[in-house]
């Protein structure tokens, strides 16, 4: 990586911007095919299994807590309407180390979600052929590509990038009808289940929470709950792209939220409804069944519904696929944006004559085929990005806080209501999930970061020395490292998957409470004057002036 010599973002020479050719509904709808993608094939069963019949409460409560990180993002992707704005508003508020940490953390966990979606494919498909193959591991079941699935997973994510290299118009004209598909799947699935099978006293036969409380908030953060909610991120990172920013942004952010909670919560009721009473009875942490490599198509199989167990085993390779078709996009576009806020190589904010950034989506495509040797299964994956994504969207609720005071005048086609509340409550929520996936997957993450850190430490060595040395805002952005610091500390001190255990159920939410409070009040205290906030934010409107009048505005 190196960096520029001036902290602003920057745009590759002689290169074209994003084109703006995605409408309303395409939008709203890579929202919502991004949130229901292999999420949907095995996180009621995964929650079933972590807080029984309370499952629904995660479900409900997961939703709830991202909403409200999304409305943050609804007002900063409305204010600067550009591609990879989860790293670009950092840049504006905080400059570049808080860029460049967050940028990090980002691209680490959205490189993660198309080989995940890849494998939860394969799996589903492994009732056709031997793509992947069950293990145990920690007392858990996996299951893991093979030889063959690897080679599957290889063309899948090859097929990804060239729909993408056909340019965002196409991309977004594939996903509206695929979209359209999972919506109805998913809906027949809900009826069927409902109407054919349900027995009430499922939820009650062995307790509603049988877990407690801390069964609810572990499912929340490491059955694929959250996991699934993270695709609301598609309507802020795609902004750039949207012919109407002001009007799609919080639409989709919001709408899709909203819409898959929803459908999600009455998924949660239907598979509980729709399970035998021998299905559960060693408790609900042993749920299983025969072919429960793919659980709703067993489900449907076992009640007699061949019909829509066929076609269950199709949706389970369309909609993991169209999720991972999206996340390629999108991961190139954050590589796009760190390369324009001078965090990353110029050549990843290249874009060909379609206005596809092909070397930041060559990027994304090697480093999800890397991911395919350490990590081979869905289960091996999902926390590690569930608890990355959430952590990179800990800084946008602390971008809108101190861009309330920095830019106060500021045009907000879409404000968040209440001053303070939603902000501090969307970083609460935030370290609360990174809390609650347990210091197990935790300590990984954390890994990654001082990685991270290393890169950072290198780039700033081979630019100190530079006449005009780079201007990396130290003060202001010196509110991440306590609070990475602080939240891998309250994880291993926690009693979350493989905690020490000091801190325990009753005590955790009130510690988590008031260091959250202390990092925000840090922050707020450090943030950029807002004489350089006005400059990073006329900067952002000349690079939005550059994308839209270069290429046009297209529906």
């Amino acid at each position: 990586m190196s960096a520029p010599t001036a902290d602003r973002p920057r745009t590759a020479q002689g290169s074209p911007g994003l084109r703006r050719h995605v409408g309303t509904v395409g939008l709203l709808f890579a929202s919502i095919g991004s949130i229901i993608g292999s999420g949907w094939l095995f996180g009621a069963m995964n929650a079933a299994q972590t807080a029984g019949p309370a499952a629904v409460i995660s479900w409900a409560l997961g939703a709830v807590m991202i909403l409200l990180i999304g409305l943050c993002y609804a007002e900063l992707g409305t204010m600067f309407p550009l591609s990879g704005g989860v790293v670009r508003f950092p840049h504006i508020a905080f400059g570049s180390t808080a860029s460049f940490l967050t940028g990090w953390i980002t691209w680490v966990a959205c490189m993660s979600v198309a080989p995940i979606e890849v494998e939860g494919a394969l799996q589903y498909a492994t009732k056709y052929a031997p793509f992947t193959e069950r293990h145990s591991v920690g007392g858990s079941t996996v299951h893991t590509l093979t030889g063959l699935g690897l080679v599957v997973a290889v063309v899948l994510m090859a097929v990804f990038v060239v729909v993408n290299y056909v340019g965002v118009r196409w991309f977004a004209r594939v996903n509206t009808v695929l979209v359209w598909w999972k919506l109805a799947i998913i809906t027949i699935v809900i009826g069927a289940f409902l109407l054919t099978s349900f027995h009430g006293s499922n939820f009650t036969s062995q307790g509603f929470r049988p877990e407690g409380w801390h069964g609810v908030f572990t499912a929340i953060a490491t059955s694929g709950i959250v996991f699934s909610f993270l695709g609301f991120r598609q309507g802020i990172e795609l902004a750039g792209e949207t012919d109407n920013p002001r009007r799609n942004v919080p639409l989709a952010v919001i709408g899709s939220v909203l819409a898959t909670g929803l459908i999600y919560v009455l998924l949660q009721v239907a598979f509980i409804g729709a399970l035998r009473p021998q299905d559960f009875a060693d408790g609900w942490a042993r749920v299983s069944f025969t072919g429960d490599f793919g659980p709703l198509a067993a489900i449907a199989s076992f009640l007699g519904l061949a019909w829509l167990a066929v076609l269950l085993y199709v949706d389970a390779v369309v909609s993991p696929a169209d999720t991972g078709l999206i996340y390629i996009t999108v991961t190139s576009r954050i590589s796009y944006a760190m390369s324009r806020n001078g965090n990353a190589p110029q050549a990843l904010g290249r874009t060909t004559d379609r206005g596809v950034p092909l070397v930041s989506m060559g990027v994304a495509f090697v480093v999800g085929l890397v991911l395919f040797l350490p990590f081979p299964s869905w289960q091996q994956l999902v926390g590690f990005i569930t608890s990355a994504t959430v952590l990179s969207f800990g800084s946008g609720p602390l971008v809108l806080a101190a861009m309330r005071r920095q830019l106060p005048d500021r045009e907000r086609p879409f404000r968040v209501p209440g001053g303070h509340v939603i902000p501090f409550l969307s970083f609460f929520s935030s370290n609360l999930i990174v809390y609650w996936t347990g210091w197990a997957t935790n300590s990984k993450l954390f890994v990654a970061v001082l990685l991270g850190l290393v890169l950072l430490a290198v780039m700033y060595a081979l630019h100190s020395h530079h006449e005009q040395p780079y201007d990396w805002a130290w003060r202001a952005g010196s509110w991440y490292l306590p609070w990475l610091a602080g939240l891998a500390l309250l994880s291993w001190l926690g009693d979350y998957d493989g905690g020490v255990g000091v801190l325990h159920f009753d005590t955790a939410i009130p510690v988590v409470l008031v260091f959250s409070g202390l990092v925000y009040w840090y922050a707020e205290r450090v943030r950029l004057p807002g004489a350089t906030v006005v400059r990073n934010a006329e900067q952002t409107e000349q690079e939005a002036s550059l994308e839209t009048g270069t290429l046009g505005a297209q529906v």
